[in-house]
Order: C-alpha cells, then sequence, then structure tokens
C-alpha cells in the first residue's frame, strides 16, 4: 500500500541540509543525462497564474516520480501558500504506487538548495554582503540556505510592502536588517537574492556591482521577467537547465528574441559546474544563477524523505 506523507511528516525527515546533498546530486546527474525529464507541462490558468506537471525518471538510483504544481499568486490574499504541489513516487520495475506526499516544503527547501549550491560555486569566497528582495517563505528559506556555505556579516531585506519587511528582520534576527529600497540594498552586495513574485524586473543591472552572485528564483514562465535585461547580458549566466530556460524563462526568451544575446548565452548547467566539467567562479564577473526548478530535484528529495519516512514509522498507509 503506498504512504501518505503530510507537510508535517516531510518536514520531520528531510532538513536543509539533506535538501542541499540531494539538489548537489541531482543537478549534477541532471546534466550528466542520467536523467529523462521533459520540459514541465503547465497550463496557464489566468495570468501569473498556471498548473503543471513534472515527471522525472533517474534509473541509477531508482528513482521515478512526478510533482503537480500550482503557483497561485492571489493565495497569498487569502492566508495560503502560493506555491502548492503533490508528489507521487513509484516503484521503477513494477510501476506501482509507493507514496504521494506534500510538495510545498520540498519545493520551498529545493529551491533555497539550489541557490546555496549556486552560492558556494559561483560566490567569492569573501562574500559577506547578501541581499534578499522579497519578505516571504522563499526569503526566509534562501536566508537559512545561503548562510549554511557563506558567513554573512549583513544581510540587507527589502520588499514592497515595509510592515513584512520590519517584521522579516525582527524574526530572523541579526545581522539582518531592513533596507529602504531594493536599490540600497543590492548596491555593494556580494550575493543577491530575488526572491519575489514579480513578473517584471526588480533589479537594475546600475546597481549590481562587479564580481557580485545574483540569483533570481522566480519569471518562470516566457511572458514574465524579473531581472534588468541588461544585467542578464553582462552576466556569466546560469541556469538549472539550458533547455528549460530556452523554453520557460522570459529572461532568457525575451533577451534572446530582442538579439540581446543568442541560446549560447545561457548553456552553462549549474550541474556541469558541480560535477566538475565546467569551473565556478573565473574571476571578478557577475554571475547570475536563474534558476527555474527541476522536476529530479523534487523527486529526489521525495525519494530520501520516503525512505527516511519509512525507517521512522512515519505517515500513514493508504488503499486506493
Amino acid at each position: 500500500m503506498p504512504l501518505w506523507l503530510s507537510e508535517a511528516d516531510v518536514r520531520a525527515v528531510l532538513s536543509m541540509e539533506d535538501a542541499l546533498a540531494a539538489t548537489g546530486a541531482a543537478l549534477a546527474a541532471f546534466s550528466s543525462a542520467e536523467v529523462c525529464q521533459p520540459v514541465r507541462t503547465a497550463i496557464e490558468l489566468r495570468p501569473r497564474a498556471f498548473f503543471a506537471l513534472m515527471p522525472a525518471f533517474q534509473a541509477q538510483h531508482a528513482i521515478l516520480g512526478a510533482k503537480l504544481v500550482s503557483v497561485i499568486p492571489e493565495n497569498a490574499a487569502r492566508g495560503l501558500a502560493t506555491h502548492l504541489a503533490a508528489i507521487s513516487l513509484f516503484d521503477t520495475e513494477t510501476g506501482q504506487l509507493l507514496a504521494v506526499m506534500d510538495g510545498r516544503w520540498i519545493t520551498e527547501v529545493r529551491t533555497a538548495a539550489a541557490s546555496a549550491l549556486s552560492t558556494r560555486e559561483l560566490a567569492r569566497q569573501n562574500a559577506a554582503v547578501l541581499a534578499i528582495l522579497g519578505s516571504g517563505v522563499q526569503a526566509r528559506s534562501h536566508l537559512r540556505a545561503l548562510q549554511l556555505v557563506r558567513e554573512f556579516r549583513e544581510v540587507r531585506v527589502w520588499s514592497p510592502t515595509a510592515e513584512h519587511v520590519r517584521l522579516f528582520a525582527e524574526e530572523m534576527g541579526s545581522p539582518v536588517k531592513a533596507a529602504a529600497s531594493a536599490e540600497a540594498a543590492v548596491r555593494g552586495a556580494d550575493v543577491v537574492v530575488i526572491a519575489t513574485s514579480s513578473v517584471t524586473p526588480a533589479i537594475d543591472d546600475r546597481w549590481v556591482s562587479g564580481g557580485a552572485h545574483v540569483i533570481a528564483i522566480g519569471a518562470c514562465r516566457p511572458s514574465q521577467r524579473e531581472i534588468d535585461p541588461a544585467l542578464v547580458a553582462r552576466a556569466r549566466l546560469v541556469v538549472d537547465s539550458r533547455e528549460a530556460a530556452w523554453q520557460e524563462s522570459g529572461d532568457v526568451v525575451q533577451g534572446i528574441a530582442e538579439g540581446r544575446f543568442t541560446r549560447d548565452h545561457a548553456r552553462l548547467e549549474m550541474g556541469e559546474i558541480l560535477a566538475g566539467r565546467e569551473p565556478g567562479r573565473l574571476g571578478g564577473e557577475v554571475t547570475l544563477f536563474k534558476s527555474l526548478g527541476l522536476a529530479i530535484e523534487d523527486v529526489a528529495a521525495a525519494a530520501l524523505a520516503y525512505r527516511r519516512a519509512k525507517e521512522a514509522g512515519r505517515g500513514i498507509q493508504v488503499e486506493l
């Protein structure tokens, strides 16, 4: 019988450190052609809201599954998470359903884990100032994750709602400080995280210092942008999947259409760096990690949560 795991179950068995390890292995495997995974199928529900299917298979570790995810920005006003998901795992030999679990927590931590891995590989070793644009779920998870790979003496946070920023700074404590504007947060920062729901550029190229590392985790539809096009063109761009970037990322798709750069500008994958086939930071360049999120990240983390939950006796066996 399949195992049903709630968000509480998944949280209990999957830490941020676990997500870092699982996500790193998943990205390296994906860029080493060890994963069978199509670009996600998305159904547009209305402007900015969509429902998507994300399947993945990795024969080497007998991982097979799929995530169903909805992105509904209006949920914030309803007191609900804007990103909701369920992940199903299957036996690779029989095709039997092994588990169904909440995917919201996994989405949260694997996204932050991928960003932390990019920071480890692409940010300067002495990076000490972190800027976060946004004050929601991903802002919180990114702060926790990035602090595992760099020691920041200053963390500047900004979002459009001043009260949210104030509460975030109070909750997270030192060294987090509220910034007066997005520009004030970004100027002089060594690492910049764009964790907003914006579908138009939230960052200006002129604010970003040479040698900075920028992480962008939103705007995952071709019609959306979250980065100044000049910054995308200027930076050494790293993606999680080149095929996905060429199809899904408005920051890439629109930049190519406008003649700012070619597809080759978005060829370097994070997994190639993690696998040791491509170098990380080269010098004083601005680096940009455009993270769209891969199914194998979700499914690999879910497989780990499933094994841990079985060992711990968590979850409910259900009969379909």
